[in-house]
């Protein structure tokens, strides 16, 4: 009796708690890609104009990031990353981008600034309602998630929540991205 007393105490105090290994956002391995939307695109070809991202990206390998805030160093530093590897992959035609899903108001000059920052020559920013794109499933939890594709099959997906990206996650991502590229 007591163990279930102690069991449902735990389950109560942490109730709202997500451990990263429970977050689930966006769509998972194996799944297809929901579908076009169209945000706001601060950077890139359609600068300033609601653009479809995935129709942008057709068939070729991708790597979506959905983003709550912009603010966070290491994904500022894992979008350079990004960058980098997507003019790499030029030849494969690797499509990128980072959609944050915010109502902030003053995202958007932000975002301007972050891009001329890190001269981003590939990835394309963009803004989208706080849910995110509707049919992709975005965890209002998770603050980053990263859904790597490729013929808009996903072939992984990495989703952190408030303050828990870090600098090894980032390396999970690029190590996945480059199995992706073989």
């Amino acid at each position: 009796m007591s163990r279930k007393l102690l069991a449902t105490a735990v389950v109560v105090a942490l109730g709202g708690v997500v451990f990263a290994a429970d977050l689930k956002s966006g769509p998972q391995s194996g799944d297809r890609v929901p579908g076009p939307f169209h945000p706001l695109n601060i950077n890139g070809e359609y600068a300033g104009k609601k653009n479809c991202l995935y129709c942008q990206a057709g068939d070729d390998p991708t790597v979506a990031i959905f983003a709550r805030t912009a603010d966070d160093a290491v994904l500022q530093k894992l979008i350079s990353t990004l960058d980098a590897i997507t003019e790499k992959n030029a030849k494969a035609d690797m499509y990128s981008f980072v959609v944050f899903c915010s109502d902030e108001q003053k995202l958007e000059p932000k975002l301007k600034d972050i891009a001329e920052k890190a001269k981003l020559k590939k990835v394309v920013l963009a803004i989208e309602s706080a849910e995110g794109p509707e049919k992709y499933g975005i965890s209002k939890d998770a603050d980053v998630t990263v859904v790597i594709y490729k013929d808009r099959t996903v072939v992984a997906n990495h989703s952190f929540a408030k303050g828990k990206l870090t600098e090894k996650d980032t390396e999970k991502v690029v190590a996945d991205i480059a199995k992706m590229m073989k």
